[in-house]
């Protein structure tokens, strides 16, 4: 490749100009000089689309080419490399990342809903026409993670990956936390911040970090990314009481994204978990992400940073722009498409592992032990049992910590138990992990 003042620019073009899109731009513009350096020949934004033309972005798009219709940018002449950042898994979205592919065109995206959908279907497009599919920026924003699965790592069989993958939980989880307020009042603090939507229901429903982990845990395991095939949990029903008698047992509650492989399956979940108060990832708070992979040499990798933002999202995304002008390409999934294993999954319900459990019940003689009898008959063993004060025939709190057992079985039990008359609302379980 020429390194000369001369060489010929590499043209980029941007669809959707939001928090991805517009960032990409403005460090394309602001860091111009660094990157031709680096690339060897300058870096210029020579298209872009987005819904409103007539928005003020902060950015001056003076000698920049406008293309009303974003699908026509898949086919625009004069550009080497188009940068998807208009979101979600089909539409718009999908049509220009397959025609951008299939025509040869180089494509980076930060839109981990179509990675985790499409992931493999694109892969096999980009491969077909000796394109480059990149998507750093899906995964933990500005954190390196991906390539860190693709590259550093690649010498190690990893047993597993997993971590914190979305801001959002993680600032909700760690308000509630440093103040004891309850969910909807910290929730409604990170939407004023913009660390949460007005809708958050992608977010805190798991969503969000499940896209992200199933990505993880197919580059991680040279597998079809397949999102469907995960279970997610979200973080709704956590209360500062939660947190209170979490933090009092050694723990703290997270919302994490964990894939593994058991027994030659694949375990890919998402739900909120107690994880020990002395781990590294139990002290990863605010809106913050962590990554940890597990591999049998490296032994445990952590990657830390912003999970999030115009800023650590355009960090990324322009890195998979140096690399590929680099020359630095390669399988999407490190592996060939054709040679990506559709591994068997794990079932939910195969899951061994220890949990906690809060219940609401009224105090009344005999509830402990219609409970205990319960958990004995589903072969769940308790470890420990906490209830706080007396409150005859009024409700009290009651948590436990159970030994490990199946998954199948704390379900059994719990499903029992929600249908005792002295129970007064639906029984909630955290899994405890070990990390």
């Amino acid at each position: 490749m020429s390194r000369g003042k001369d060489a010929r620019p590499f043209n980029i073009a941007i669809a959707g100009l939001g928090t991805v899109g517009g960032g990409v731009a403005r460090l394309l513009a602001e860091n111009a000089d660094l990157l031709a350096a680096r690339c060897g020949r300058p870096l210029r934004l020579v298209a872009v689309s987005a819904r409103d033309r007539g928005r003020d972005r902060g950015l001056d798009l003076g000698a920049v080419r406008w293309v009303d219709n974003a699908r026509a940018l898949a086919a625009a002449e004069g550009v080497d490399l188009l940068v998807e950042a208009i979101g979600g898994a089909d539409g718009i979205a999908l049509d220009l990342a397959e025609r951008s592919l299939a025509i040869g065109r180089h494509l980076v995206t930060a839109n981990k809903a179509l990675i985790a959908h499409h992931g493999h279907h694109l892969a096999v497009v980009a491969e077909a026409s000796g394109a480059t599919l990149a998507f750093e920026g899906a995964v933990a924003g500005g954190i390196p993670v991906i390539e860190a699965l693709r590259g550093s790592l690649a010498g190690n069989r990893l047993s597993a990956v997993y971590g914190i993958l979305n801001g959002t939980c993680n600032y909700l989880l760690s308000g509630m936390a440093e103040s004891g307020r309850p969910f909807q009042t910290v929730l409604e603090e990170a939407q004023a911040l913009g660390y949460a939507e007005a809708d958050p229901g992608f977010d805190i429903d798991g969503i969000d970090a499940a896209h992200k982990i199933a990505i993880l845990a197919a580059l991680a395991f040279g597998a079809r990314v397949d999102f469907k095939a995960g279970y997610t949990e979200g973080v709704r029903a956590i209360t500062p009481d939660d947190i209170k008698y979490a933090a009092e047992l050694g723990y703290r509650i997270k919302l994490l994204g964990l894939a593994r492989l058991v027994d030659g399956r694949l375990e890919q979940r998402v739900h909120p978990c107690l994880v020990d108060a002395r781990s590294p990832i139990a002290r990863v708070d605010g809106v913050l992400n962590a990554v940890v992979a597990q591999g049998d040499f490296a032994g445990q990798t952590v990657f830390e940073g912003s999970g999030a933002g115009a800023g650590p999202t355009a960090s990324a995304v322009v890195g998979d722009i140096v690399r590929i002008v680099r020359g630095g390409g390669g399988p999407a999934f490190s592996l060939p498409a054709d040679q990506l294993a559709s591994l068997p999954r794990a079932p939910m319900e195969d899951h061994s592992g220890a949990s906690y459990v809060r219940l609401r019940v009224l105090d009344k003689p005999g509830v402990i032990a219609d409970i205990s009898a319960i958990l004995r008959d589903s072969s769940v063993s308790l470890e420990s049992l906490i209830q706080r004060g007396r409150a005859p025939d009024a409700e009290v709190a009651v948590v436990m910590v159970t030994h490990e057992c199946r998954e199948s079985a704390m379900q059994a039990a719990l499903c029992r138990i929600a249908g005792l008359a002295t129970v007064t609302e639906p029984p909630l379980m955290i899994r405890i992990e070990e990390v």
